[in-house]
């Protein structure tokens, strides 16, 4: 099957660039593509990035750091064949998904967030916040133009619009390990911009 692997790094200090270039050595550089950019510049803009690169009619979106396994993605192509869905979801919510590494703080304000957005949106998918998604490229490049979000309620923007535009959503259950390399901040600022993201969102759809 031909792939290939796009890595957007907005000058992490992690190496990750450098573990990239090292793959790229071994895979060659049809296979494993670097696309860094010099600073943070949000992951909306990573997505349009990305996308100008992508060759393929299909997208994956998902973290470098094994927080979403590969393990996974064969799950992902085979429930996008059953049912020809435009966007395929990873849900820590449903059937064997879960979470792992979060202390209980983490896990309940997921799970509030996935909550309180069922209830005012009612998105027809049960994992709002996560970012492990198989796209159909079109379907992806339609969704990013529309999204206004920043940070967390990107995801769930992207979510929502896709069930405001009438596109098929279908999930996959996933076991996500918090960040193996690097770290995870989910301070007050973040919750404050979620909640304003999620009452924008129910003032526009």
């Amino acid at each position: 099957k031909t792939y290939e692997i796009i890595v957007i790094d907005d000058g992490s200090p992690d190496g990750t660039l450098e573990v990239a270039e090292q793959l790229q050595k071994i895979y060659g550089e049809d296979k494993i593509l670097l696309r860094p950019r010099a600073k943070k510049l949000g992951l909306g803009t990573a997505y349009i990035h990305g996308i100008k690169h992508a060759r393929g009619n299909y997208v994956f979106i998902m973290d470098a750091d094994l927080s979403h396994h590969p393990k996974f993605i064969p799950e992902f192509i085979k429930k996008q064949r059953e049912g020809g869905y435009d966007l395929v979801s990873g849900t820590r919510y449903r059937g064997d998904g879960g979470v792992y590494g979060w202390d209980l703080r983490r896990k309940l304000i997921s799970r509030g967030a996935n909550y309180v957005t069922q209830v005012l949106l009612r998105p027809g998918a049960s994992d709002l916040t996560g970012s492990f998604r198989l796209y159909k490229k079109e379907v992806l490049v339609s969704l990013v133009e529309r999204c206004v979000s920043k940070g967390y309620v990107f995801q769930m923007e992207m979510i929502v619009r896709a069930r405001q535009l009438n596109y098929t959503i279908g999930e996959v259950p996933i076991s996500f390990v918090d960040r193996v390399y690097g770290e995870s901040k989910l301070g007050g600022n973040e919750i404050v911009s979620f909640l304003k993201g999620l009452l924008t969102l129910f003032a526009t759809t």
